[in-house]
């Protein structure tokens, strides 16, 4: 599929002969295209949800902004695919994430008014956290409501999304000194529905661990007694068919190596084996792959790693995630508090390096006071990590009780648990199907959602 931006000027969009010999091939296959991607924020889980449709759903074409300065792409990313995005008689549906002002668009462009129109939230402005209630910009939420009204279809990547924004939408209009529109959520429901994001996950290899028995993991308090022992996953390859990258520097080829995750300690003993001796059992690693902002709450996690150090328990640390133009400042005092545990720290320079690092990891951690899906969550899972997260947002949708947490003082005592028994973990099968939310469980969904009936009337 294809994917463009180039500019084109509001006064000729409308008399383009895409036709022209001024358009290369390309260009003119562009604009035959059915499915108009719009993209205001391509980055995170925004590219990967357009680069998934864009080359699995036939007849796409993208139009997108880099994932940089989001307050600016709230509240002018319309102005600039109003001139972006050329005319076509071709299109047929717009799909677009809410950070765009969908009624800006369409009233900037008619032409594009009379598509089937679909908008995705992957998060909403309305129950975004804000230090102070005076702090909330009343205009992006402002205008994730209008572009509701204006759209055919709202799909949310979850339950709690959806029935938080609308169940908001009352007391959010409140801001409003008089003359407040009424009832709007109950115009806008009708339009919705959930539709989980779609993951692409890697092929993720294992193999036969020492597995507790079901007495010994309820004696640990980690699985109930009816829960079936499984493998730690341990490694992965990019395609279900394909051999373990080799990670030794300079080579192209693939192999499989023949310990992928050996358990070592530090002093290169293995870890407990068949036998039950324990040797150098290698530290329980933590990883931490979330976006370097305060929303997900950097300086809870830090606190409960710093009091782990301060109690003496042994631990290693991976601190993944993309970082924007503002990095809170824990992340360089925490840098230089954990530097001893510290195995990974930034932003990996693939995806497989990623995913390399989460096949290495025993437990995923999220602080977040602001999720609405949780892809990095759902990845670590997959990859053979143990969660814990808050007991609220969407992680009670997703995750059984048991991995959940209601207080600060829960989590540690939870990390200082595994911390003492890191082998529990290891061998502990979590009780979370990923593949319920993969592109494969989810793709016939997302093509309907795409797809375009002859008796569309907007």
């Amino acid at each position: 599929m294809i994917s463009l931006s180039f500019p084109y000027s509001y006064c000729s969009y409308l008399v383009l002969d895409y036709y022209h010999p001024f358009f290369s091939p390309q260009i003119q296959n562009s604009l035959s295209m059915s499915v108009l991607l719009v993209e205001a924020f391509y980055g995170g889980s925004h590219k990967q949800l357009i680069d998934l449709l864009r080359e699995n759903v036939e007849d796409c074409v993208s139009y997108t902004l880099p994932a940089k300065k989001w307050h600016w792409r709230a509240r002018t990313a319309a102005l600039y695919f109003m001139q972006a995005i050329p005319a076509s008689p071709s299109y047929r549906v717009l799909f677009a994430s809410s950070v765009l002002n969908l009624s800006e668009l369409v009233a900037l462009r008619p032409d594009l008014a009379t598509l089937k129109k679909v908008l995705y939230f992957h998060e909403n402005q309305l129950v975004y956290p804000v230090r102070k209630s005076q702090d909330r910009d009343f205009q992006y939420g402002y205008n994730q409501v209008l572009s509701c009204l204006v759209a055919d279809v709202v799909a949310f990547n979850s339950s709690f999304n959806m029935e938080s924004f609308l169940s908001s939408i009352s007391s959010f209009m409140k801001m409003i000194p008089d003359h407040r529109p009424k009832d709007l959520d109950k115009l806008i429901r009708p339009k919705c529905r959930v539709l989980h994001f779609p993951i692409q996950f890697p092929h993720v290899t294992s193999r036969p661990e020492v597995l507790l028995s079901p007495v010994e993991e309820e004696k640990e308090g980690l699985l109930s007694l009816s829960s079936p022992p499984a493998p730690k996953a341990l490694c992965l390859s990019p395609e279900p068919e394909a051999a373990i990258l080799d990670q030794r520097e300079g080579t192209g080829q693939a192999e499989a190596p023949s310990h992928p995750r050996e358990e070592r300690g530090p002093g290169g003993g293995k870890e407990e084996g068949d036998g039950g001796e324990e040797s150098h059992i290698r530290p329980l690693h933590i990883v931490w792959p979330h976006r370097w902002e305060h929303d997900k709450d950097p300086e809870l996690f830090f606190k409960m790693l710093l009091k782990l150090k301060e109690r003496g328990l042994g631990f290693q640390l991976s601190v993944l995630g993309e970082t924007f133009t503002d990095v809170p400042d824990i992340f360089a005092e925490a840098r230089v508090d954990l530097n001893d545990h510290v195995l990974h720290w930034g932003f990996m320079p693939s995806k497989e390096d990623y995913l390399r690092v989460l096949c290495q990891a025993d437990v995923v951690v999220s602080t977040a006071k602001h999720e609405f899906f949780g892809v990095a969550m759902l990845e670590a899972v997959h990859c053979g990590c143990y969660p814990l997260c808050p007991n609220a947002l969407v992680y009670p949708e997703i995750f059984p009780e048991e991995y959940l947490y209601s207080t600060p003082e829960q989590l540690y005592k939870k990390l200082q648990g595994l911390c003492r028994r890191p082998y529990v973990v290891r061998r502990h099968h979590v009780k979370v199907d990923t593949s319920s939310y993969s592109w494969a469980a989810r793709k016939e969904d997302f093509r309907s959602l795409l797809a375009y009936k002859e008796d569309h009337h907007p």
